[in-house]
């Protein structure tokens, strides 16, 4: 664990850096302005379809799941809402949130990703150490909290049992959030883009896990975070990287394993919502832009299907590659239904994930 690491200043102004005021954001996913011709595929570096198919064609060799691990054998509030809230949109087969402000989201809402969301918690939960949070958080002085993009709001639930006597709110666009949960616990209807409507010194505690592709501005999200909570209070955020790393190459430039951040990241700037993060250390910088101290990080290396000979590392990468084939159509409707490679141990690709913490001055 490592605090303030030697990495690229975080700028001395709270203001966040301007956008490239040439390129246009594309609206919603379903819109044809959002297609990338084949001249700009190329220009990218993303493989045509004709790949795919290619492939997909071929005769598919089986993996041994047992030998692609190392881990041995793995068991397999209330709101009054209007309907129209409920009134989804449809994209390829699959449901998305209705359109709330700007609020726009890449993963669908149906009940087979509030599913895989259920599997990714359990996932994330693993990754950072069997537990909700890494921040050293005192029982005895938290009481309220916030989830920030709750999705399935299982994450909530989970901490508003461990918090008894702390209020906690969950927020997000779409309304998946079950009705039957602990009597500390209530679901909101938020856009965490727009302006947060609580005021200043609310919080104790704030979280935000997994949001690339969604928030608009990382730099605004932690001022508002900072406004928010109380002097005293942290925030935490968890992201994981886009690109699937490999050392000894293993990972070919022509596989979906390699072609993934590179569809992802262009994706993002097309709309407007990064999915360079990690990448681009910007959970530290919004900490250290907008006035937290005691910042504190924390990277997990993720073998993706479990390879190698660290076994809390393949419980990870396992559960990972869980996690994504839960709903990997849902997380990308055409190309990656052909990503096969996680299940060879002959390919060693791997991503990085990380905590970041951080205390606001008292």
């Amino acid at each position: 664990m490592a605090s303030n690491p030697q990495s690229p200043k975080s700028p001395k102004s709270p203001q966040s850096p301007k956008r490239n005021e040439g390129s246009s954001p594309v609206a919603g996913p379903a819109q044809e302005s959002a297609l990338i011709s084949n001249e700009e595929q190329t220009e990218i570096g993303i493989l045509p379809a004709s790949h795919w198919q290619q492939q997909s064609a071929e005769t598919e060799e089986e993996f041994d799941d047992d030998s692609a691990s190392s881990i041995g054998s793995v068991a397999s509030s209330t709101a009054s809402l209007s309907d129209s809230i409920f009134e989804y949109r449809k994209i390829h087969g699959r449901t998305y949130h209705r359109d709330i402000g700007t609020a726009e989201s890449w993963e669908p809402n149906d009940e087979r990703h509030v599913e895989a969301m259920e599997i990714a918690h359990h996932n994330y939960t693993v990754c950072i150490g069997h537990r909700l949070y890494r921040a050293p958080l005192d029982k005895k002085k938290v009481q309220k909290a916030i989830d920030i993009g709750t999705g399935s709001g299982i994450w909530a639930m989970d901490f508003a049992d461990e918090f008894p006597n702390a209020e906690v709110i969950g927020t997000d666009i779409t309304p998946i959030q079950p009705s039957w949960v602990p009597p500390n616990l209530k679901f909101e209807l938020d856009d965490c883009n727009q302006e947060w409507t609580w005021p200043d010194n609310t919080f104790d505690f704030i979280h935000v896990r997994m949001m690339f592709g969604v928030v608009e501005d990382w730099y605004k999200l932690h001022r508002q975070a900072f406004r928010t909570c109380k002097p005293g209070g942290y925030i935490e955020t968890f992201i994981s990287c886009t690109t699937f790393e490999c050392d000894d190459g293993t990972v070919k430039e022509d596989s979906a394993m390699s072609q993934w951040a590179k569809v992802f990241n262009e994706g993002g700037r097309r709309f407007g919502r990064t999915f360079e993060v990690y990448e681009n250390d910007l959970q530290r910088k919004g900490m250290e832009a907008a006035g937290f101290v005691d910042i504190e990080y924390k990277d997990y290396f993720i073998p993706v299907g479990g390879w190698g000979d660290d076994k809390e590392a393949a419980e990870r990468g396992l559960w990972w590659k869980m996690t994504l084939e839960a709903d990997l159509d849902g997380y990308l409707n055409y190309i990656f239904n052909t990503l096969k490679e996680w299940n060879d141990p002959k390919i060693h690709g791997y991503f990085r994930a990380r905590s970041a913490w951080g205390r606001k001055p008292e």
